[in-house]
């Protein structure tokens, strides 16, 4: 925004002179005074001009601040993972813990440890009474070498390598697969300490015949812990006293979908996976609340008060009301993607959302929610209602003649396409369109793509009917209601094409004109006082020679009187 220009003070007076009471006693500079302020009236209604524009420049950048912290808060759940909350409580967590995705499935498990994930650790048997003395007894280098997980690392040990050193040498060596090296100190003495960082059966650690180090050789270790994969049952499954799943570490990521098991110690739990409605429901109300900030921001800046005849800052201007219904046409349509017939919802108000539209109203045009629906359609069917908040490219089809294949995220736009593809009778595809637009088909692979330049870009469809005839259907990728104003926020607060930018930049170019008059006026003004004072100089001067005569002829009369006497 341009900076103030200040008002104009007049300073130029005729020959550096002010003129005031010469002549016939009138007050000149008072006059010009006067005359100017009245050219200055110009100005002032000039930078009350710009003032009113200033004010809406402020008041465009409070607005996109609060777009941006709407957009910043639904960031933090538009995915099923952040909106849709699963907890998982295990009867005893010394045994086993859990934590959840919205992936997971909700039940009850009973999960049985028969052991945990291990690593393997070994110790030297010979202790050294400083860590710091050297252990190579011998006078030329040594070898130390051992084996992890089948493949063997080998390291110069010099003569002066104390036990230390050799910790570190072991530690630093940049092909270390994973093996940590320490000493420890037991009372007594110090004894050098092998530990592989990785658990399960496969992570074998061994001393190497290769070592030629003396006191650390292959029989000069004794194992504090063997290496060994966890074992378990799930739901008393694989059955058999000895038969158990295996897994190489005590995080399980994959035994049951959406759930991280994070193995303890040995025993037997029931995990229950639920839905956690409370945060899902504190979501949604997080969501109205944001929604309704920004709502109640654009209602104080575009309002007309019919009573008073007086209305707000930026009443009637199109950039505003572009962006609130473009957002109150995001809130209140259909989801991208979604169908009313094959989801089970797809628009808020079915969850209970509704805009209040009494008029008159407190809260008139802002949402609210109707805690009676929502609280029954969560206690019901809490992933449905928040896959509509949620969902990044769920897809779906309406057929059995295809199914989608891939997309390309951030490329392909999530919404409904209509597929049309055509095959010979040797079930080969001959023609293909998307949306009504070519797309591109391999007949050997029967799989369709969508074409650059079109939302359907990266979409691919695969055939699975590829009878002789036409085959038609519908494919979706939905995208849930905070993605899809965190996409229209990010293009109102565009720094470069967003409509707040473009009327900030307008509205910066009448401040400019603005502040360019008001340089004209204050140019124009100077220029005037000037003249004035040129002027009213001339006549102060005219008046003051008239004075002289006057008193002169004054004299000579009476010079005249006193003579004829």
């Amino acid at each position: 925004m341009s900076s103030t220009v200040s008002a104009y003070t007049p300073v130029t007076k005729s020959g550096q002179v002010n003129y005031t009471g010469l002549g016939n006693g009138t007050d000149f500079d008072s006059l010009i005074t006067k005359l100017v302020q009245v050219e200055q009236n110009r100005i002032t209604t000039l930078q009350t001009w710009k003032q009113s524009w200033t004010k809406k420049q402020d008041a465009f950048l409070e607005l996109n601040t609060k777009l941006l912290a709407l957009k910043s808060t639904l960031e933090g759940m538009d995915t099923e993972g952040e909106f849709l909350v699963k907890v998982a409580n295990s009867t005893n967590s010394t045994i086993l813990t859990a934590t959840t995705s919205s992936g997971a499935d909700n039940g009850s498990h009973v999960i049985e440890v028969n052991r945990l994930a291990t690593a393997k650790a070994m110790v030297t048997q010979v202790a050294f009474s400083d860590p710091n003395q050297s252990i190579n007894i011998n006078p030329t280098d040594q070898t130390f070498a051992y084996t992890y997980k089948g493949t063997t690392y080998s390291n110069n040990i010099g003569t002066n390598c104390s036990l230390n050193d050799l910790a570190s040498i072991i530690n630093n060596d940049a092909n270390n697969p994973g093996v940590k090296a320490s000493v420890v100190y037991d009372g007594s003495g110090y004894f050098l300490q092998l530990r592989g960082m990785d658990t399960g059966d496969a992570a074998t650690l061994t001393i190497d015949s290769s070592t030629t180090l003396p006191y650390f050789q292959a029989s000069d270790f004794d194992t504090i812990t063997s290496n060994a994969s966890a074992l378990l049952k799930l739901d008393g499954w694989p059955t058999g006293a000895t038969s158990y799943i295996t897994r190489e570490s005590n995080t399980v990521t994959d035994l049951l979908p959406g759930v991280t098991l994070n193995l303890k110690s040995t025993g037997t739990i029931t995990l229950a996976v639920s839905t956690d409605t409370t945060a899902v429901k504190q979501n949604i109300q997080t969501f109205v609340e944001q929604m309704n900030t920004v709502r109640s921001m654009l209602q104080d800046l575009t309002k007309y008060d019919s009573t008073t005849s007086k209305a707000s800052i930026l009443t009637g201007n199109y950039g505003l009301q572009l962006i609130d219904t473009n957002l109150k046409t995001a809130v209140a349509g259909k989801g991208v993607g979604f169908d009313y017939t094959e989801d089970t919802y797809s628009v808020l108000s079915q969850l209970g959302i509704f805009t209040n539209a009494n008029e008159g109203a407190k809260n008139e045009g802002l949402l609210y929610i109707s805690n009676a629906t929502l609280n029954a359609i969560l206690a019901s069917n809490a992933t449905k209602a928040a896959e509509l908040f949620s969902a990044s490219y769920a897809g779906r089809t309406d057929s059995s003649e295809f199914s989608i294949a891939s997309y390309l995220k951030g490329t392909t736009k999530c919404g409904t396409y209509e597929l049309s593809y055509t095959t010979d009778a040797s079930g080969k595809i001959t023609a293909a369109t998307i949306n009504g637009h070519p797309a591109i088909f391999h007949s050997n692979s029967n799989l369709i793509t969508g074409m650059h330049g079109y939302d359907e870009a990266g979409l691919v469809l695969k055939a699975i009917d590829v009878s002789a005839g036409t085959h038609t259907g519908t494919a979706a990728l939905k995208q849930g209601k905070t993605g899809q104003l965190v996409d229209l926020l990010g293009e109102l607060t565009n720094s470069t094409s967003g409509p707040l930018h473009i009327l900030d930049k307008n509205y910066d170019d009448i401040t400019h004109m603005i502040d360019n008059k008001i340089s004209f006026e204050q140019r124009r003004i100077a220029t005037y006082a000037s003249n004035l004072r040129k002027r009213f100089a001339k006549v102060d001067s005219l008046l003051s020679t008239y004075n002289q005569q006057q008193n002169q002829l004054a004299s000579a009369i009476k010079n005249l009187s006193s003579s004829s006497s």
